[in-house]
This record gives C-alpha cells, structure tokens and sequence, in this order.
C-alpha cells in the first residue's frame, strides 16, 4: 500500500499560491474531492450528486478495484495501477478546495488521504462524522 509523500511547508504554499490564483482568475466554484473506501461506491455516487446540485465541482476516485474488470485482471498490472491511482488521487486532494469522506468504515488508504488533506491545510468533512478521530 502506498502512502502520499508529504510536501515540505515551501512546496505547500507555492502550489497553494499557484492553484489558488488561477482559480480566481477562471471563476471557478468549490471543488470537493471525495474520498473513502471503495466499498462506499454508491455513497460516493450519491455525494457526487448532492455535493454538484449544490454547486461544487466534484473529484472522486473513478473505478472500484475490488470488482472485477479486465484492466486489473492480471495482479502484477493491478498493482502498478493501484499505484498510479494512489498518486492520482493525490493529485485530486491537491487540486480540492476541501475533502469530504464517504462512509462508516476508514481504512489505512482514507486514514492516508486524510493526513494528507490536512497537511495541505484542506478542511476536511465527513458524512460520518463519528469516524472522524481527530473530532
């Protein structure tokens, strides 16, 4: 499993900096990146949702690795792309305004996801808050 290399104070409040005038320049709304367990792809769908009728543009992870799929068939390919779908994540969480964690469940991935949200100064919410162990 991999975890999300932290930025140094430096890198954080150059991409901060970086990303935050461009939004401005291109008006852009709230982005919210979902994350949580992949068990809770119906619960993200339906964040997905509410969180976009409210206005906010919404990443999430794309695919649920736990049901089958010719793309991560074989396992050696499927680790690769777990990987590859880790740091796209991150990527997600670093372009967000603010996290939100679906479910009832946080695994050492969301756990992961969440330090790093909130190593980036991301506010993060739940919609579960009793999971929260930082609350």
């Amino acid at each position: 499993m991999s975890y999300p290399q932290l930025l140094t104070p430096a890198e954080k409040l150059t991409n901060a900096k970086k990303l935050t005038n461009a939004k401005k320049l291109l008006s852009l709304p709230r982005i919210v990146a979902i994350c949580g367990s992949t068990r809770f792809m119906a619960e993200m769908n339906e964040a997905d949702l509410r969180e976009t009728e409210a206005g906010r543009i919404v990443v999430k992870p794309g695919c649920d690795m736990k049901s089958p799929h010719e793309l991560w068939s074989d396992p050696a390919e499927a680790q690769a792309l777990k990987v590859r779908l880790d740091e796209l994540h991150r990527a997600k969480i670093r372009l967000a305004d603010e996290v939100l964690v679906v479910g009832r469940y946080i695994g050492d991935s969301t756990r992961a996801e969440i330090a790093y949200a909130r190593s980036l100064g991301k506010p993060v919410r739940f919609t579960h808050p009793e999971v929260d162990s930082d609350a």
